[in-house]
């Protein structure tokens, strides 16, 4: 069966790696190893299509060193085994191993002492972060590195050496279209060269134009990765976004979670947003979310955007407070800490000398409610912004009331 293109291209060494210029190049920590000779266990993580497998690949080829790849999803405690075995033949191995995060106990603990030893180095990649989703144990045997998203222009020089290649023999194709391909991509380097292939191959005449590249795909790809850390980042940006009143921003964020039609992790999140960081500076947002969450769920998407775009406009441009939740936090941690005492007695279920405050002007009335030892305790410290204004004023006049009392 006939390699895809993206094997095909994939580097032989780490010189035709494109990209990641912090660890690849003159005097960078990888290019230095290989050059010294010295290969230590480590695991590359990064967004899809980056350049993890092409890495530990070039690496292994470089080094000159016998190397097995492996799947921790896949691959079973039986192949790990011969793996070793084959380790001890030759002493010593490189096992390039994907989805390490997914590597069970079982693996592990067979994985583990040879690693320890030496016998096996290991090359793990991984889209999640290792430091939440790796198992302490392999990680501290490795060294960990962060790839670096591919920019449009690495796309585009992996395309060009594509083209050039003998693999797409008499192929025609102008910059324009490149550069579409590069954009549709969303940064990702095999998902370009499976555009640009496929594109290639549905031709009678070996021309390739931005015409036939819409007709097969016309959205871009982009990394959100719903059960990993990409889709978390996107739901942050989001949140920081809003928070920080940058509205193109937060719309920016909220359409890649449509475009991914995500609309559930999108009204969770909006949802916390309008009571963490706009609270009491406009209480009114967390009712009007709601109808906006209500509108777009009855008339669905497509247009079911226009409503949540206008409520993400108004969450980001709205004036913000997170006094509430602070103040509940403050009254959390007290009980964490085991500050809080009995409940007066007067305010207690059938209470005597409890005084009704609906009985005395202003509804109000000085008494304790909090217990003795936190009876001049204070949570909430108002902010003097949108509609917490109102809020803060009551507030200042209430305690200035039960000062003079």
């Amino acid at each position: 069966m006939d390699k895809p293109l993206a094997l095909k291209m994939a580097p032989k060494s780490l010189d035709e790696v494109l990209g990641q210029k912090h660890l690849i190049g003159k005097d960078k920590i990888l290019t230095n190893l290989v050059h010294n000779k010295k290969i230590f266990s480590m695991i590359l993580y990064g967004s899809p299509g980056i350049g993890k497998t092409s890495i530990a690949n070039a690496i292994a080829q470089e080094m000159g060193l016998r190397y097995r790849f492996l799947n921790a999803t896949i691959n079973t405690k039986k192949d790990i085994d011969i793996v070793i075995e084959e380790a001890k033949m030759y002493d010593g191995i490189i096992l390039i191993m994907d989805e390490i995060h997914r590597l069970n106990k079982d693996k592990q603990d067979v994985l583990l002492p040879q690693l320890e030893s030496g016998l096996i180095t290991l090359i793990g990649m991984t889209t999640s972060n290792p430091y939440h989703s790796i198992n302490p144990a392999i990680r501290s045997r490795c060294q960990l590195f962060e790839l670096h998203a591919l920019e449009e222009k690495d796309i585009i020089e992996g395309l060009q050496r594509a083209i050039k290649s003998p693999y797409l023999e008499g192929i025609q194709i102008d910059d324009k279209s490149i550069k579409l391909i590069a954009k549709l991509s969303g940064n990702d380097l095999r998902f370009a060269y499976n555009l640009l292939e496929i594109a290639y191959y549905s031709t009678d005449d070996k021309v390739v134009n931005e015409e036939k590249i819409r007709r097969i795909n016309s959205k871009p790809v982009f990394f959100s990765d719903k059960d990993g850390d990409g889709h978390y980042d996107v739901l942050s940006g989001l949140q920081k976004s809003i928070r920080g009143s940058d509205v193109d921003a937060a719309l920016h964020y909220a359409a890649r979670l449509v475009a991914e039609e995500d609309l559930d992790s999108l009204f969770r999140r909006l949802s916390v947003i309008a009571y963490e960081d706009i609270g009491l500076a406009n209480p009114a947002i967390g009712p009007r979310l709601d109808a906006a969450i209500r509108a777009c769920e009855r008339v669905g998407l497509p247009e079911g955007r226009i409503p949540i775009g206008e409520i993400i406009v108004e969450m980001a441009l709205s004036p913000k407070s997170n006094t509430s939740h602070v103040a509940f936090d403050l009254a959390l941690q007290d009980i964490e800490e085991g500050n809080v005492g009995r409940v007066p007695e007067h305010i207690r279920t059938d209470a005597v000398g409890y005084k009704y405050p609906h009985d005395f002007p202003g509804a109000f009335v000085v008494q304790q409610y909090l217990p003795d030892k936190l009876k001049n305790k204070k949570y909430y410290s108002p902010k003097d912004i949108g509609y917490e204004k109102t809020f803060k004023d009551i507030y200042e006049r209430l305690e200035k009331i039960k000062r003079n009392s």
